[in-house]
């Protein structure tokens, strides 16, 4: 039951307001075949679509199974239309660019009916108005009958309550009229049919009721009041169009303009492939970062000194103003309480030796002791300088060590081996070596020195024993023949090494003779128990030079009484090997007071850290430049989706009228941006991808570098995702604009 009490209706245009309803009561039967007539402007339209909710009524009741509309919201009405209306067109308001059977399903996807329910009612109703063979077509292949018939299968296959059709032969010849009409009176033998026409022999034939209206008013009713209904308490239906909807109406929009989708996409991709880029040069100058640190953490060891700087001690001169406009001067020194002392006793070479050695490289150590070394060069026994014949960076060839050798060296002559007595020769690429390790081993640079004669040359080791001699007074140092007489340790050179081709860790310490860590620990071992350190053990002055003031720990030291040491490095095998290093030498620190710390300096750490940095701000600052046409993009696509908006206000229309929420409308166009900034997402990634491939090839030729541009897969799906972000933006307010849109003007656009 359907009831009009009192409905008023105006519009105001140009200070003028026109009453087009004026006080209409009326009551509709659920199976009656209602026609209304009037001429232009009689109200015929507005009234249908009040009945319809396409328009509001200004005053009085819309009462529907007994309940009033008047508190009805905008959804509530979207409901109303949804679930008991069905609209038949004059100009059949079918969406084009969508197939026959999807715009006939189209009202039962606002009302959640499952796919399989979905198309067998769409189905049916087609071969109810005969298109069955025409399910698959497009709208635009078919007759204006045809449209008809489809826009009747619309209206009826969500089983409404009321069908509405306005000049629903008006488009039509009269042979395909009397075919739509007869349709039509089908329908109403169990629905309330409501039917606009200007054609009165018409609504005589095929009405079973007729109302005519004349300035606003009913002039007639042949209303039939022999009937009576029962009353149904009338319920209102959720209704919600889900995103896939939305995106499936948009994603068939979008196909009926591939050109300018193409256009808009690739316009939008700009920012992305620009940030793209920026990223991929970034990851790939950061891999060259990494594989330097790789590099730099054998050529740049964690060192460990026995004095560092201790940066938590304060300065003075810290506690000054920067940028003081003081007149005076201040002394810029290092105050000896911020030199912090390393205890890098016998336990902690221990604890250094116990680390995993699938982490370390190498590990060497500068001693306090020197190995006092004896030759023989043209008869004459001389002493050699053992700092000047050792490498830069002496290695102490022990079993964490060999691999540095084994990796980083080639053995060209002879064969090394881990044994005390055995060295090694090192050589440039040239097969230099050092003047002053030449002239140590008694050769000149004129002299022609074979790897033969090299490996023939001996040394002897002078032990505390047999080096210094007690003379009552204080010790001294022995005759050097009789030293190397006794000396029953002999050193000898059994290999030549040289670095491999473009290996930086061999280039930067040099040349020289490396000696096998065994060696001074023996050393040290025979000294630690000589004659001379049992002397001054127990002295109170150097047993030396006889003075009071000197550093006893020192000269012990110096004289092989303990392993202590002045330096040392530790060489990681890689990056991560060295995080966890780092770890083992914080935890020997853990509950030990900071004066009991052993403080250690990473320098490849700070340099490496450095770098990154710059990197990244270099990184932050391109990437601030290229979301400029991140915006430019947003604003383009706003003005597309507004143009789309314009172009589909009929479509906007249409779904209105078939129960569509404002929300819904929204919706659409939301998932048209998503579409939109997909497609540039993935468009902006792919022609990045292309781009990279001749960045490299470029980068390789010029600067020597390999992949210097790779985008990460997690960059490529954050950079989609923003593209989706930055387009949907840019579509709010036009979607805003589309949902805001009334129903029956949307309706009137061509």
């Amino acid at each position: 039951m359907l009831d009009l009490v009192n409905i008023c209706k105006s519009y105001s245009t140009n200070n003028y307001n026109i009453k087009v309803l004026n006080n209409i009561n009326l009551s509709f039967l659920d199976d009656e075949f209602v026609s209304i007539l009037g001429s232009s402007g009689a109200g015929k339209s507005t009234l249908l679509n009040i009945i319809g909710g396409l328009d509001k009524y200004d005053s009085g009741d819309l009462i529907i199974n007994g309940k009033s509309t008047k508190r009805f919201k905008d959804k509530d009405f979207d409901s109303y239309r949804n679930k008991s209306i069905g609209f038949i067109f004059q100009h059949y308001n079918l969406i084009n660019h969508m197939k026959v059977l999807d715009n006939v399903e189209l009202s039962m996807l606002l009302s959640g009916v499952s796919k399989k329910e979905r198309r067998k009612k769409a189905i049916i109703a087609l071969e109810k108005v005969g298109l069955k063979n025409h399910i698959y077509k497009k709208v635009y292949q078919l007759s204006g009958g045809q449209m008809q018939r489809v826009a009747i299968a619309r209206a009826i296959v969500n089983n409404p309550d009321i069908i509405l059709a306005d000049e629903p032969t008006g488009a039509l010849d009269s042979k395909t009229s009397k075919q739509i009409m007869e349709l039509i009176k089908e329908i109403s033998k169990d629905k309330l049919v409501i039917m606009v026409t200007h054609n009165k022999e018409l609504a005589k034939l095929y009405s079973t009721r007729i109302i005519e209206l004349k300035d606003g008013k009913v002039l007639s009713d042949t209303e039939n009041k022999c009937k009576m209904q029962k009353l149904n308490r009338y319920k209102l239906n959720k209704i919600s169009m889900s995103f896939f909807t939305a995106l499936k109406l948009s994603f068939n929009n979008i196909l009926t303009k591939k050109g300018r989708t193409i256009i808009t996409t690739f316009a939008s991709s700009i920012g992305i492939i620009g940030i793209a880029l920026i990223l991929s040069i970034s990851n790939g100058f950061k891999k060259q970062i990494y594989d330097f640190e790789k590099d730099t953490s054998m050529i740049m060891p964690i060192t460990i000194n026995e004095d560092v700087l201790d940066e938590k001690s304060e300065n003075k001169n810290e506690k000054l103003k920067e940028y003081s406009n003081s007149k005076k001067i201040y002394s810029l020194t290092l105050e000896k309480d911020r030199i912090h002392k390393n205890n890098l006793s016998s336990k902690y070479i221990n604890y250094i030796e116990n680390m995993d050695n699938n982490l370390v490289y190498g590990i060497t150590y500068k001693n306090i002791s020197n190995i006092k070394l004896l030759t023989k060069i043209n008869n004459d026994i001389k002493l050699v300088d053992y700092k000047s014949i050792m490498s830069q960076k002496p290695i102490g060839l022990n079993g964490k060590n060999s691999k540095i050798i084994k990796d980083n060296y080639d053995v060209i002559y002879g064969s090394y081996s881990l044994k005390k007595e055995d060295l090694t020769l090192v050589v440039d690429s040239k097969n230099r070596v050092d003047a002053n390790v030449l002239k140590v081993l008694g050769y000149n640079s004129k002299d022609d020195i074979t790897f033969d004669k090299i490996l023939n040359k001996e040394f002897k080791v002078a032990l505390n024993n047999d080096y210094y001699n007690y003379n009552d007074i204080n010790y001294e140092v022995n005759d050097y023949g009789d030293i190397y007489n006794k000396s029953e340790l002999k050193l000898k050179i059994t290999s030549v090494i040289r670095g491999k081709k473009d290996n930086t860790f061999s280039d930067m310490y040099g040349t020289g003779i490396l000696y096998n860590k065994s060696l001074i620990d023996y050393v040290i071992k025979e000294n630690s128990k000589s004659n001379i350190v049992k002397s001054q053990k127990n002295s109170s002055y150097n047993v030396l030079t006889l003075e009071k003031n000197f550093d006893k720990n020192r000269v012990l030291s110096s004289l092989g009484f303990d392993n202590s040491s002045l330096e040392i490095q530790i060489y990681p095998k890689d990056f991560d090997s060295k995080k966890k290093i780092l770890k083992y030498l914080d935890n020997y620190n853990k509950n030990k007071k900071y004066k009991e710390k052993i403080l250690y300096s990473d320098k490849s750490s700070s340099y490496i850290s450095l770098m990154k940095n710059i990197m990244d701000a270099i990184t932050i600052v391109l990437i601030f430049f290229s979301c400029i046409s991140l915006i430019v993009s947003s604003i383009m696509i706003g003005i597309i989706v507004y143009i789309s908006v314009l172009e589909r206000t009929r479509e906007i229309g249409i779904l209105r009228s078939l129960g569509a929420r404002k929300k819904d409308i929204s919706r659409v166009f939301n998932a048209e941006t998503f579409i939109l900034g997909f497609m540039s997402g993935i468009l902006g990634i792919i022609i990045s991808g292309i781009l990279i491939l001749p960045i490299n090839a470029i980068a390789k030729d010029i600067i020597h570098l390999e992949k210097i541009a790779s985008l990460k897969i997690t960059h490529a799906i954050i950079l989609i995702t923003i593209s989706i972000c930055i387009t949907m933006i840019g579509g709010l307010i036009p979607s805003k604009i589309a949902s805001n849109k009334r129903i029956i003007e949307s309706l009137k656009i061509e």
